[in-house]
């Protein structure tokens, strides 16, 4: 499994950015009272690249032999997805006003930006590091 790291790790790379950029731009048109953003073939290419990305993740687990609630940034990188994509639902349609949705898309944000820094310092306090 570590032969193919490099292709797994731009696998997972290719897939955060596709994720992220989509979400970013179908809150953009939603806000902006688009209905492309809605659309089935909008929604299936976000179900498959999120599947993409999760599959990624799991396999470089297994690569690198690093696994979540076993080391911690790993087990901060999950809960925080668990919080980006409660926050990414209420954005994109759960949430009961514009203001509400905006708030919970650049919170959403801030918590991508973060796992992104968690990911690159393989540590759980990511950017805040130099802080902690």
């Amino acid at each position: 499994m570590i032969d193919y790291y490099l292709e797994l790790r731009h696998l997972h790379i290719t897939a955060v950015a596709l994720s992220g950029s989509l979400f970013f731009l179908r809150c953009l048109g939603i806000f902006a009272g688009a209905d492309w953003p809605k659309l089935a073939p909008v929604r299936y290419a976000s179900y498959v690249i999120d599947t993409l990305l999760l599959v990624a993740a799991l396999l470089l687990t297994v690569a690198v032999h690093q696994y979540p609630f076993v080391h911690g940034w790993l087990t901060v990188k999950v809960l925080l997805l668990v919080v980006y994509i409660a926050l990414g639902t209420f954005a994109l349609k759960r949430g009961q006003t514009l203001r509400a949705r905006v708030i919970c898309w650049l919170a959403a944000l801030a918590v991508y930006a973060f796992i992104i820094s968690v990911a690159r310092a393989h540590h759980p306090a990511g950017a805040l590091l130099p802080f902690a």
